[in-house]
């Protein structure tokens, strides 16, 4: 883990209120693979000089944010987040301009793993959860694998758009209005391929984990289906235990920290 400033290369808005931001700062990013997240300070540095005192609208926790995509830009390499504006954190945010500067540190926690014999991957992603997805369809269409990869949001102008996707990635997007793709969830195509893959890769809301457990118990196939959890948290490095989750474990139950012991756990520990 490094920490230091990252310098503002792009940020815009690719759909919906969702926005894509590039980053340079390679030592923020070295070693990092899919599914790995970033902690970013969402203020200026004056909110912290006095501890927080009189900047009542600058957020002081730091929001942790998935790797969305790498690449090398012009100055060296390159890294992104994507990311939705729903409040004050995510707020600033969107107003960073090129050049400015953005307070982090990472890589932090533990990514999807693809098996080495792995040939088929099914992917799935609800909502923002398809960001650290992309990374993974990235790498994998790379190595030469097979993958699928359903999308689905609760209606079509929340979809991310196929088009922003590896082209050799196969798409299946679902709705829950029926305004684009199929009508429904993303369970269904999902127990329906759930055979066909060699492993499974979910990031998205906790209803939609729980709905993907329910169908694979339901489909009788066992699967490797890594899911990427998302909890809020303070710190990205397992001191302030904000990221407790009760997992399966051998001989019962414990609780385990998103941010340090995942926040890729199977599926089938977790719900």
């Amino acid at each position: 883990m490094k920490v230091g400033y990252a310098e503002v290369v792009e940020n815009e808005r690719v759909y919906g209120n969702m926005h894509e931001m590039w980053l340079r700062a390679p030592e923020l990013a070295h070693g990092a693979y899919p599914g790995q997240f970033v902690m970013l300070r969402c203020s200026d540095d004056a909110a912290y000089a006095d501890g927080g005192a009189g900047h009542a609208d600058d957020p002081l926790l730091p929001r942790p944010m998935s790797y969305y995509r790498v690449r090398d830009g012009a100055g060296g390499p390159e890294w992104a987040i994507l990311y939705d504006v729903v409040g004050r954190g995510t707020g600033w945010l969107a107003r960073r301009r090129p050049g400015d500067r953005v307070y982090g540190w990472g890589p932090l926690g533990n990514g999807y793993k693809v098996g080495r014999t792995s040939r088929n991957l099914l992917l799935v992603g609800g909502g923002i959860g398809v960001a650290p997805l992309v990374w993974l369809a990235d790498e994998a269409c790379a190595k030469g694998l097979s993958v699928t990869m359903i999308v689905g949001a609760r209606t079509a102008e929340l979809l991310y758009p196929a088009r922003l996707l590896a082209p050799q990635v196969e798409v299946i997007v679902t709705t829950d209005d029926g305004s684009a793709g199929r009508e429904g969830f993303v369970t269904g195509p999902f127990a329906e391929l759930l055979e066909w893959c060699d492993q499974a890769f979910a990031c998205g809301p906790t209803p939609m984990f729980r709905a993907l457990a329910e169908a694979a118990r339901r489909a009788k196939v066992r699967r490797s289906v890594q899911a990427l959890l998302e909890e809020r948290m303070a710190c990205g490095t397992g001191i302030c235990y904000g990221c407790a989750v009760d997992v399966r474990v051998r001989g019962g139950r414990a609780m385990k920290l998103v941010c340090k012991d995942g926040p890729r756990f199977e599926l089938r520990d977790v719900y």
